[in-house]
């Protein structure tokens, strides 16, 4: 009995240690849970696709006592893809950024719903975390936020800059971390990370392809990191343009169809001609987003003064992203209050940590322009989407194309959030500068809504001023095409210095746009003969001359002969006339020839079918004896194109024949 109870007094302390310790052991427990929260939805055109941040929620542990430096720990991230974040110094200093308890700027707009919480202070200050003691840290004691030591007074960082660390990977060396301890929730928040999505590409299963993100710690102190096995879910890629392009005409879905003999759009010349007239509206390119907020401006301000209904405002130098975790749907990323923030470096001339060159622009490509062919494009478009009146709409401006008609307008200048009952006018139209067969227009994003999916239409003016006798315009074998991708694009598929942000891979295919297509009229004079002492006399109008305001047409006419010659011989080659302008006639006979350079052909019998290089021709034959001395006879011509060519606006000038 004696020996039991000393053994039950032994067990007692054992257990009384082990409780002790355990204790000891939770409290010193720092550990913290990675969340990606919502995974930003990114163009899987996008070379350089912000992602999601990554936010670390940190709890327990024990502080660092005031007075003593803070351990100092390695961070890195890696994703399944390359990084592209901007390296704004050499050799790999990133613009990626690492942030400690939620830093707002000591000086800021406030966007609508944010402001600092508990936890978070108020003022930023950076420090280069490359593999030195620069950003060490003594504590304050216990404490978070503004009580913290993360509160961005001198010596106290709050904002930490990575360095590039192989094709996927950002590393922040010597960042000082301390336990919150009962203080409440550290926060430690990764941003400014972007990615190659293009370099993935889409799923061909209905799980879209991932971006994920895998953080690790290491250093003076055992920090446990909470997160999935696969890595946190940063991004999901998705096609940001709807591919492909829809066209439209008039009311008809698909290209349009010029004929070479008649003009269009004379109107849009400087000066115009006296008898110029809106020959139609053009040709409607439309794109649509693949999702919601796949177009964006370069930054929040241009969001800011389109919702406060000031104006659409061009790219500029962004200065309201400066809130940590802020969706602001824009091309930039977080950008710390100030350009020179101490400790931050940005030494690559004009470049600034967070900030994207432009909005996302939005290029069409028009290949198959022929000679004598001008396009036009409106300066500046609206959105099209479910809006009511008096809320703002989205707007992108043509940026590669400078001289306007119908008003000045230039890539600097803001537009007025104005408009005319429910639909806003577009700019007035630019005339689109073509390198050889082929044309550019770039629109970029001012504003977009980044709650509803929105289209771009285009309206694409095609203008020229018909000479059929020189061939102009040119007519196409095959449709003019016209391709819509995001811009630029780009093959530098990693992180670098200069190339721009954002830019993209090639997508899409192009679709027909518009044909040019010859003028014609074709007659058929069914008999025609110059034997047996008969003569056949032929005369052909060209009536585009009238007075309904048609156009008058220049062009020649080809004669095909089909038949024999005295004796079986093969039947004439074909002859081509000299052109023939609107109100006159060629007029030959079969045995002596004619006017416009017709040749006699004696001895001929059979069918003539007749060409002509002008829409509007009518033709009379007749036969007679040889001088028309005893007998003639005449018929009409035969029309061989299609019913329905009509000027008068009534029916019959095919039918009637």
């Amino acid at each position: 009995m004696v020996d039991f109870r000393k053994w039950l007094l032994a067990l007692a302390v054992v257990g009384l240690l082990l409780g002790i310790g355990s204790s000891a052991a939770n409290a010193q427990t720092f550990s913290c849970q990675a969340t990606a929260g919502v995974p930003n939805i990114i163009r899987a055109e996008g070379i350089t696709e912000l992602l999601g941040d990554l936010v670390l929620n940190c709890t327990g542990g024990t502080p660092t006592p005031g007075g003593q430096p803070i351990p100092l720990q390695n961070v890195q991230i890696s994703i399944n893809t390359n990084i592209t974040s901007r390296i704004v110094s050499s050799p790999s200093i990133s613009e990626a950024l690492l942030l400690i308890d939620e830093p707002f700027p000591s000086a800021f707009p406030i966007p609508a719903g944010s402001v600092p919480a508990v936890g978070q202070t108020v003022g930023q200050l950076g420090c280069l975390a490359d593999n030195n003691t620069n950003c060490a840290i003594t504590s304050v004691g216990v404490g978070i936020g503004a009580a913290g030591s993360y509160n961005g007074t001198a010596g106290h960082y709050n904002i930490f800059q990575g360095v590039q660390n192989g094709v996927n990977a950002i590393a922040w060396t010597g960042v000082p971390i301390d336990a919150p301890g009962t203080a409440g929730t550290r926060v430690i928040r990764i941003t400014n990370i972007r990615a190659n999505a293009f370099q993935l590409g889409v799923s061909s299963t209905l799980v879209p392809t991932q971006i994920s993100e895998i953080v690790a710690v290491n250093g003076s102190q055992t920090i446990s990191i909470l997160q999935p096995s696969g890595g946190n879910v940063v991004g999901q890629v998705t096609p940001g343009l709807l591919q492909p392009p829809k066209v439209v005409y008039g009311s008809v879905t698909g290209p349009a169809a010029y004929q070479q003999c008649n003009s269009v759009n004379t109107y849009l010349l400087s000066p115009p001609p006296s008898n110029a007239v809106v020959t139609d509206t053009g040709v409607a390119v439309s794109v649509t987003e693949g999702f919601a907020y796949s177009f964006k401006p370069q930054s929040y301000a241009q969001i800011a003064a389109a919702l406060a209904g000031v104006d659409y405002e061009p790219p500029g130098t962004p200065s309201f992203q400066n809130i940590p975790g802020f969706a602001y749907r824009s091309e930039s990323g977080f950008i710390p209050q100030d350009a020179a923030l101490a400790g931050l470096t940005s030494t690559v001339s004009g470049e600034q940590i967070g900030v994207a060159d432009r909005g996302t622009q939005l290029q069409f490509t028009v290949s198959g322009v022929g000679s004598g062919v001008t396009l036009y494009a409106p300066s500046y478009i609206f959105l099209s989407g479910p809006y009511g009146p008096g809320t703002p709409v989205g707007v992108a401006v043509l940026v590669n194309q400078s001289e306007t008609i119908g008003g000045a307008f230039t890539t600097s200048s803001t537009i007025p959030v104005a408009f005319q009952g429910d639909v806003p006018a577009n700019g007035g139209l630019v005339p689109i500068a073509a390198s050889g067969t082929s044309a550019v227009l770039v629109y970029e994003i001012y504003y977009a809504d980044s709650s509803v999916q929105e289209t771009l239409t285009v309206p694409i003016s095609v203008e020229y001023t018909s000479n059929t006798a020189s061939n102009i315009p040119a007519t196409t074998t095959t449709p003019s095409t016209v391709g819509v991708e995001f811009a630029p694009q780009s093959t530098v598929g990693t992180s670098a210095t200069t190339a721009p942000i954002p830019r993209f891979g090639p997508s899409g295919s192009p679709v027909s746009l518009f044909s040019i297509s010859p003028c014609s009229c074709n007659l058929l004079f069914p008999f025609v003969t110059n034997i047996a002492g008969f003569d056949t006399g032929i005369a052909i109008a060209n009536t585009s001359v009238d007075p309904f305001g048609t156009s008058s047409q220049t062009g020649t006419v080809t004669l095909n002969y089909y038949g024999t010659t005295s004796g079986g011989g093969a039947a004439p080659p074909l002859a081509v006339s000299s052109a023939i302008a609107g109100g006159q006639e060629l007029i030959f006979t079969v045995s002596n020839g004619g006017n416009f350079g017709i040749p006699a052909t004696p001895g001929f019998e059979g069918y003539i079918i007749a060409q002509a290089n002008f829409q509007f021709c009518h033709g009379f034959a007749f036969i007679s004896d040889v001088g028309a001395q005893k007998l003639a006879e005449g018929y009409l011509a035969i029309e061989l194109d299609i019913p329905g060519l009509n000027r008068t606006g009534n029916v019959g000038e095919n039918e009637g024949h």
